[in-house]
């Protein structure tokens, strides 16, 4: 059996190459996804499918954006724990933060590319989201500089094609932090852990993704406090509908120089 605990983001597979009436031998990068078991005060929690990189930054990152507590130091310890089948993440809270973990336990396991997936009541899943209280303001500049920046900063992807990148970058659209995951709910949580464990305040710059604007990640994003949320592909109704509750903008089909500003333009100047 394949050790999934001790899998790279990515390895070199053989197939078959087929071009009309012809086939060749060849081989190519492909993603990897492992199993990944969150475990709070020794219970489990959620069994998350994710590229196996950076995962304390995915750990504190989803208890900070889940609302299971607030700072990356109420995480007591924290333990990657690498086993045949997978990998557990082992995490000790204060008594308060366990106790709202006790009333979100998730029954199934989170597939590839679901944030969702085992939460047992509607009421856990769309939770209001918060407020974002900012005055920041960026420009259009900034925005396409971020979104040009990012696919080099993309290893895995570039070497696979098969999965997503988040990033948060500084008001001037200079990229800090650049995470990659098959999931891109789990890309994000990497990039807000990431920026827990330096301190960094997420307000003070805004989030890119390579994927759809769910509103999952407009949900997270407010929790993080960023101010503007920014999409190489189109938002659904509900992530606009929360980022114009959020206070937040929202960007969409961020392509070069064009995009689609859906929710509070005056933050870009428009």
């Amino acid at each position: 059996m394949t050790d999934l605990g001790n899998l790279p983001p990515s390895q070199p597979r053989p197939f078959t190459r087929i071009d009309g009436a012809a086939a060749r031998a060849d081989s190519g990068a492909v993603a990897e996804e492992v199993p990944v078991a969150f475990v709070y005060g020794g219970k489990p929690h959620v069994v998350m499918m994710c590229t196996p990189a950076d995962l304390e930054d995915l750990a504190i990152g989803f208890t900070i954006s889940e609302e299971i507590t607030g700072r990356a130091t109420d995480i007591v310890n924290l333990a990657v724990v690498r086993h045949a089948r997978g990998v557990e993440i082992q995490m000790e809270l204060p008594p308060e933060a366990q106790a709202r973990v006790a009333t979100r336990t998730r029954a199934l396991a989170g597939r590839t590319g679901c944030g969702l997936c085992g939460i047992d009541a509607i009421d856990h899943a769309i939770r209001a989201p918060r407020t974002v209280d900012s005055l920041a303001t960026f420009t259009s500049t900034a925005i396409t500089r971020a979104g040009d920046a990012l696919a080099a900063q993309q290893p895995v992807n570039n070497a696979t094609h098969a999965v997503h990148a988040a990033a948060w970058a500084s008001a001037a659209g200079e990229l800090r932090v650049v995470r990659e995951d098959v999931g891109r709910h789990n890309a994000l949580d990497k990039v807000i852990g990431a920026l827990a464990r330096v301190g960094t305040n997420p307000a003070s710059g805004f989030f890119v993704v390579t994927s759809r604007a769910s509103y999952e990640l407009v949900q997270k994003v407010a929790v993080a406090g960023s101010p503007l949320l920014a999409a190489v592909s189109r938002p659904t109704g509900l992530a606009i509908r929360f980022a114009d509750e959020a206070g937040i903008t929202l960007v969409g089909l961020l392509r070069g120089s064009s995009a689609n500003v859906y929710t509070h333009p005056q933050r870009l100047g428009l």
